[in-house]
């Protein structure tokens, strides 16, 4: 049902590269316990996370029920986890804050139970692993041997396929292990369990199988794939892969009892974001009110000092400036005694200021100002452009 071939995964830090992982590969029964030895550094740990889904290989392939993960999705992986994967840590992972019964039921809230049958599944387990009674106490009112039971009840909830543990005894005294080991042993009659351990007396006592890993690379293998009992098993096509799923109302009662769980955080946090808000409130308040005030302002101004266009218009800039280089001219003359000169600088100046009349288009210019759509609108709106008509008579005698 499992099976990793020539598996390889490296870890790299700056400059270094740390191969954890050197062309692994291993077939496993559909039940039997196997435990993975070896010194610290020697890729236990990281092919137990390749097998759970909680790493990436780097090249390799890892086979389920005859099916390749090297295209999985993240919601295929998701599936393989939640319903084919039971997890037992070292150090237990329990959420403190909630009771044992509520950490067992926890492993079933992305299954899609409903409460009623999560929390009869959760009593059943417990029963199993002997903390019944305790089922509504909190983990730190318990031992370590109890934690680690809650642990592998939370991970047999859902009927995984595979149970893997990684050192579930590295904490404990040994008459605590040797209970622990008993129930992982039970357990492997019907279901494929991989053990990570330092202690080769209780590989050796419970395992039904010992991988030993040395610097990356498997050194032996007591039961290998191919020989004794299981050697011929006929795999299934496929996993499990029920969509993982949570109720929105399962979800709120979760974000609700964390909140009240720490109420002091809850309530700094909800009064520095109260804060965040009003601020930002006020700020944004402040700057429309100061473009309003603005607007307003300009409106008034441009009604004590209004615009006047007329039909037309004079370029006094350019009259003012020919009417100074007519005057620069004249006193340039040389003028004899003897004669006579007219003075034509009146008609200059008329003619300059007849040259410098423009008539305006205000029939285009009303259009403009008529259009709903256009950018002076919103500044005078329809009060504030009055409109005077003269009417001229040419008379003719």
């Amino acid at each position: 049902m499992l099976e990793l071939h020539k598996i390889n995964k490296s870890y790299t830090t700056g400059e270094f590269t740390q191969r954890a992982l050197k062309n692994i590969s291993l077939k496993f029964r559909k039940n039997e316990f196997v435990a993975i030895l070896g010194p610290s550094g020697s890729g236990k740990t990281t092919m137990l996370n390749i097998i759970g889904g909680l790493d990436r290989y780097d090249s390799g392939d890892l086979i389920i029920n005859n099916k390749s993960t090297k295209s999985f999705k993240n919601s295929e992986w998701d599936a393989y986890r939640n319903n084919c994967i039971g997890f037992v840590f070292q150090n237990y992972n329990l959420i403190t804050h909630l009771s044992i019964l509520d950490n067992i039921e926890m492993g079933m809230t992305l299954s899609g139970v409903s409460a009623k049958e999560r929390k009869t599944k959760a009593l059943n387990v417990l029963k199993k692993v002997g903390l019944f009674e305790h089922a509504h106490k909190k983990p730190n009112q318990l031992s370590g041997g109890q934690m680690q039971r809650v642990a592998i009840a939370r991970a047999l909830v859902n009927d995984p396929e595979i149970l893997l543990a990684d050192e579930p005894t590295g904490a404990l005294d040994t008459n605590t292990s040797t209970q622990i080991m008993d129930i992982l042993s039970e357990v492997a009659k019907d279901r494929l369990v991989i053990m990570v351990t330092h202690n080769p007396d209780l590989a050796e006592n419970y395992a039904t199988r010992i991988v030993k890993l040395l610097d990356g690379k498997i050194t032996s293998d007591t039961n290998p794939f191919g020989e004794g009992v299981g050697a011929t098993e006929e795999y299934k096509d496929g996993i499990k892969t029920k969509k993982t799923s949570m109720s929105f109302f399962t979800a709120l009662g979760l974000s609700l009892n964390n909140l009240m769980t720490k109420k002091g955080r809850t309530i700094l946090t909800a009064f520095a974001g109260s804060i965040g808000i009003i601020g930002i409130a006020l700020i944004l308040s402040l700057s429309e009110g100061v473009n309003n005030y603005i607007t307003d302002i300009q409106k008034d101004t441009m009604l004590s000092y209004p615009i006047t266009i007329t039909s037309q218009t004079m370029d006094l800039t350019s009259f003012l400036q020919q009417g100074r280089e007519a005057s620069q001219g004249k006193k340039n003359v040389d003028h004899k005694k003897d004669a006579v000169y007219s003075d034509g600088s009146l008609f200059e100046m008329a003619k300059t200021m007849t040259n410098n009349i423009y008539d305006n288009n205000l029939r285009k210019f009303k259009e403009y100002l008529d259009d709903k759509n256009s950018e002076i609108n919103k500044y005078v709106g329809e009060t504030g452009i009055i409109y005077n008509y003269t009417t001229p008579f040419d008379v003719y005698s």
